[in-house]
């Protein structure tokens, strides 16, 4: 057992892969209650760690003083202040590697992505499970001598509603199923013919809630709501923090392989996700979600999946593979994951 008891994590992006950090740093937390945690990130990201115990998050300000060179200069010499024992890279980027080079004399390890692996996945060369991101993480604390058991998890309470949220006819007492139908790449996506279909459908039993961000995004969502009975989009209408707080009042979330599905599960909310041209098998799913979840595109008609990790590699036909699953299998797993028992 390690005698640090003061971690400096660094996660600084993307969204999804910060919220991936919070379920295993509530574990490490909660499992040795010695250590302290300064999480280095993005301001937008600070709320994600609020009630975890012993994380604070110190506020990167990467397109400010902090950027480049010189300013990563300038944070590690604030973060030294705070007398941190050992760190750990959970990013494991140019930027956080040019930070660590200032923390000469303090233990240093970093997460092993297992590039090579998901080279070997993408190329079809070998097509399986690999470690989870979430392992990915805990692996780093262990080899810093804080192992942290993830199978048997412990999430925080549901936040209140806000006002702007019930102002938008929302209520904690109804069956609330959160649908984000956008990704990074639209070959990570549902089609949004397929996906109309799912939210007519699903409508007709619960208070569905659309999630998303951007001036295009925004105008497809308001139509959909436009369209159908207890459909409300929050696209544009709430700050971050009312946002998340919705989520987790959520029975679940339906979402592609992007960040509101990882959003959701860190707080114990049921997730289903949609695959296109990525899939499970590169340890993206979201934290402590059954198999049966995650719903994929075909692959006896694209056995090239997957073609990419992230989304941005896929040959020409692809673009559309998440619609070769059908609308029944989307509504039927959600319908039997959560029966509307209240009615809506």
């Amino acid at each position: 057992m390690s005698s640090a008891t003061h971690i400096l994590v660094i996660r600084f992006s993307a969204m999804g892969d910060v919220a991936m950090t919070v379920p295993v740093l509530r574990a490490l937390t909660l499992q040795h209650p010695q250590v302290k945690v300064t999480v280095v990130t993005r301001a937008f990201f600070k709320p994600f760690f609020e009630g975890i115990p012993n994380v604070e998050v110190y506020v990167a300000d990467l397109k400010g003083k902090h950027k480049g060179v010189l300013g990563l200069y300038k944070l590690s010499k604030e973060l030294r202040t705070l007398g941190f024992d050992v760190v750990a890279d959970l990013h494991n980027v140019l930027r956080s590697k040019i930070l660590k080079l200032f923390f000469f004399g303090r233990k240093v390890i970093q997460i092993d992505k297992g590039r090579a692996e998901k080279k070997a996945l993408v190329s079809g060369e070998v097509v399986k499970q690999l470690k989870t991101t979430h392992q990915r993480y805990a692996d780093v604390f262990k080899t810093l001598g804080f192992p942290v058991d993830l199978s048997q998890p412990k999430y925080p309470k549901a936040k209140p509603l806000s006002k702007a949220v019930l102002d938008l006819g929302i209520t904690s007492n109804e069956i609330l199923v959160g649908i984000a139908p956008f990704a990074a790449y639209e070959s990570k996506m549902y089609p949004l013919e397929n996906m109309e279909a799912v939210i007519s459908e699903l409508s007709k039993d619960y208070k569905v809630i659309l999630f998303g961000g951007g001036e295009k995004e925004i105008e497809v969502l308001n139509a959909f709501e436009a369209k159908y009975n207890n459909v409300i989009s929050v696209a544009g209408k709430l700050d971050f923090k009312d946002e998340l707080a919705l989520i987790s009042n959520l029975e679940l979330m339906l979402a592609m392989d992007s960040g509101n599905g990882h959003l959701a599960a860190m707080f114990g909310v049921k997730v289903i996700t949609i695959w296109g041209v990525t899939h499970p098998f590169a340890g993206f799913v979201p934290f402590h979600q059954p198999e049966d979840f995650q719903l994929t595109a075909d692959r006896s008609q694209y056995p090239k999946i997957p073609t990419s990790i992230y989304g941005n590699n896929y040959p020409e036909g692809y673009e559309n593979a998440a619609g070769s699953i059908v609308v029944a299998t989307v509504v039927s797993k959600v319908k039997t994951t959560i029966p509307a028992k209240a009615g809506i």
